[in-house]
């Protein structure tokens, strides 16, 4: 099964939340922050009033509550709007 986006939406695939700190000190799972990065998965046609940016592959930095989280074939992935992402990571 294949998720493809419609308009100007995009599929992003969440990057690994940090499992310990920069001192050592192992978090639980309660207390693991959800990163803001992710991989773009799939990427809609666009409108006509919205040209699509990014790309399939790009590193990307999205806002903390956008979009909608989807579990498709035991994988998450969050559709947000392009206007949710914030930046490309380069």
């Amino acid at each position: 099964m294949k998720l493809v986006p419609l308009g100007d939406r995009v599929v992003l695939k969440q990057m690994k939340a940090e499992e310990t700190t920069k001192s050592g000190i192992v978090l639980p799972g309660q207390a693991q922050e959800k990163p803001q990065q992710a991989e773009v998965v799939a990427v809609g046609p666009g409108t006509e009033k919205v040209k699509m940016e990014v790309q399939v592959g790009n590193a990307v930095i999205y806002s903390k509550y956008a979009g909608t989280e989807v579990k498709l074939d035991q994988d998450e992935y969050i559709i947000v709007k392009q206007d949710d992402i914030l930046a490309v990571v380069k």
